[in-house]
């Protein structure tokens, strides 16, 4: 349990490193009272006095409130970040409006700098325009010959007579370099293609300042692959708040002083764990308050109450709720499929591996299943895609759960271009043997033949499914055998909507009971969390290349592999997904 004091309203871990502490109710009450100056800015409340949310008066309690004190004697803020994550419509935006006027006008800075960034100018407008408004609207740019506060629409800025700047910049983040802000406002943290931005930002950039503040407003992300600064900054302090609560998550949690995080949503109450997650009564309206503090306020309960109508009716529908309405990390980009917390809570472990490198972890695991009974699926590609094949290993004696191995190629030639355009690092993949390369610019498909015939020979192949197209003549070989191997089943599997539709349910239904495991491949994780599928009105669902938001071919693979084993009597199929079938009869 961490050592706690308390400073006034405000409980605060006891600094490691002696730094004396202070809680200055003064400093609040200015920020307070800067805020009763203003008023809202957009919406049907705009030009009505700013009344701050029972959050947004804990935010400036916890963030402006805490003090430490200088060798010089002085005070200065405690905490540099302030990190809000919260469904939208909660009036995040117009509170970071004012909190950078306040920064602009009221923060002590000499000559301030705030700027204000966002994935796009858009979004970042929204901020400017609810600022400009509260110019416009207030003392501050009052009397109009003389203004202390004035703004500028051509370049989006806010200008003050002691030459403060707030302005709305590009996410371009090579240009930063050398400014010394004084706040830094990130709207939309979650939306921001890469790191690069927050790092330029908030690396050394407060040398020049004596209390810099990054003021970080986020709503959850709606592709949680676990690779973007939004979702790293969003464990980190989701993580900051288990640990002061005296609940770590890691043996290396610590706190971090400099951050103030202010979190609401789903995420926050589970610790994202995707167990808990699915024992949330979503339609619960207790729920609903515990996730959104403007409920209430400036959010009506009869919308969230239609919106559960439509989520309780449409998967999509669901996802939209879960990501808009409880801030939920979820992928809704199209359709999402499953969640990567539930793929990586499914990685196949076993004790022996403990401590294993990659490479002996993957033969391992072969080494195990050597003999097993398997299911084969395989997705062929022209050039640039990945060609992948999946062996899928249902419960027998020896195995208690699914299990699924993956296998990869990719075509050798512009191999670093292709890094860079799809942002993944092929060549360490290939190294960790997750894929293999094939020379020249189209993969061979002798290489991806004699894999299947080695697997043949390792395991009890028992049929091999295929997609129809560009496989004729492999398939043919495989089913004619060669001296040294007899013809394997092989079976074609459609990729249309009936086709893939069972099977792609199933694989998410065992994966989400924690009834099928899969070997660690960081290519295949990859894949799983680009998946995006179409659906139709029967709530059938596909995964599709070109909706994903990358290459998905070797979760189309296992989806293939679990055709197939349901085609051959492995897996009961679905029952619901069957009676949509146009062939179906009793």
């Amino acid at each position: 349990m961490p050592e706690m004091i308390q400073l006034g309203p405000v409980s605060v871990c006891t600094p490691d490193d002696g730094t004396v502490l202070r809680y200055s109710s003064d400093e609040v009450d200015m920020v307070r009272a800067f805020f009763s100056m203003l008023v809202f800015g957009q919406n049907e409340w705009a030009g009505k006095p700013f009344e701050l949310t029972s959050w947004e008066e804990e935010a400036i309690r916890q963030f402006y409130g805490v003090q430490a004190q200088d060798e010089d004697g002085s005070w200065s803020r405690y905490r540099r970040f302030l990190y809000e994550e919260i469904p939208k419509k909660n009036g995040k935006s117009e509170f970071a409006a004012g909190l950078g006027l306040y920064h602009l006008v009221a923060d002590g800075e000499p000559r301030p700098q705030v700027g204000i960034f966002a994935a796009d100018k858009t979004n970042a407008d929204i901020i400017y325009q609810c600022a400009k408004f509260m110019v416009e609207n207030t003392a501050l740019s009052q009397p109009a010959h003389d203004p202390l506060v004035w703004c500028r629409d051509s370049v989006r800025e806010i200008r003050t007579k002691g030459g403060g700047l707030m302005k709305v910049y590009s996410s371009d983040a090579a240009s930063k370099h050398g400014f010394s802000f004084s706040a830094i406002i990130i709207d939309e943290l979650h939306a921001q293609p890469n790191r690069r931005l927050w790092d330029i930002l908030t690396a050394g950039s407060d040398a020049a300042r004596r209390q810099q503040a990054v003021i970080v407003l986020t709503t959850a992300g709606d592709d949680p692959d676990r690779k973007s600064i939004g979702w790293e900054i969003h464990e980190k302090c989701r993580r900051i708040l288990a640990w002061r609560r005296g609940e770590p998550e890691r043996e290396t949690d610590a706190d971090l002083p400099e951050w103030c995080p202010i979190m609401f949503g789903i995420g926050v109450l589970t610790g994202d764990d995707p167990d808990k997650i699915d024992q949330l009564d979503i339609y619960d309206e207790k729920l609903w308050y515990a996730c959104n503090p403007g409920l209430g306020h400036n959010l009506k309960i009869k919308d969230f109450r239609k919106e559960a109508r439509a989520a309780r009716q449409s998967e999509a529908a669901e996802r939209l709720f879960r990501w808009l309405r409880l801030n939920q990390w979820i992928a809704v980009k199209s359709v999402g499929w499953v969640p990567l917390t539930i793929y990586d809570k499914t990685q196949w472990n076993r004790p022996e591996w403990d401590g294993m490198s990659v490479i002996r972890r993957r033969k391992a695991a072969r080494e195990y299943l050597r003999g097993k009974r398997c299911f084969g699926g395989l997705d062929l590609s022209k050039s640039t895609d990945l060609t992948a094949f999946v062996l899928l290993f249902p419960p027998q004696e020896g195995l208690e759960t699914w299990v699924a191995l993956f296998w990869g190629w990719i075509p050798l030639d512009d191999l670093q271009a292709r890094e860079k355009r799809d942002g993944v690092p092929y060549g360490d993949w290939m190294r960790a043997e997750f894929l293999q390369g094939c020379p020249g610019d189209i993969i061979d498909y002798d290489a991806v033949e004699q894999t299947i015939w080695q697997a043949a020979a390792e395991f009890d192949l028992v049929t091999l499914g295929l997609d129809p197209a560009l496989s004729w003549t492999l398939s043919q070989r495989l089913m004619q055998g060669t001296p040294e191997h007899d013809g394997l089943e092989v079976i074609e599997i459609s990729q249309t909507m009936m086709g893939m539709s069972p099977a792609t349910k199933q694989v998410e239904l065992l994966l989400r009971k924690h009834e099928m495991l899969h070997e660690h491949n960081t290519a295949a994780r990859w894949c799983f969390g680009n998946v995006r599928c179409a659906t139709d009105g029967n709530e059938n669902l596909k995964p599709m290349k070109n909706r994903s938001v990358g290459r998905i071919d070797i979760s189309v693979a296992w989806i293939i592999a679990m055709a197939t084993a349901m085609a051959k009597g492995a897996q009961k199929p679905d029952l619901a997904a069957a009676l949509t079938r146009p062939d179906f009869s009793l």
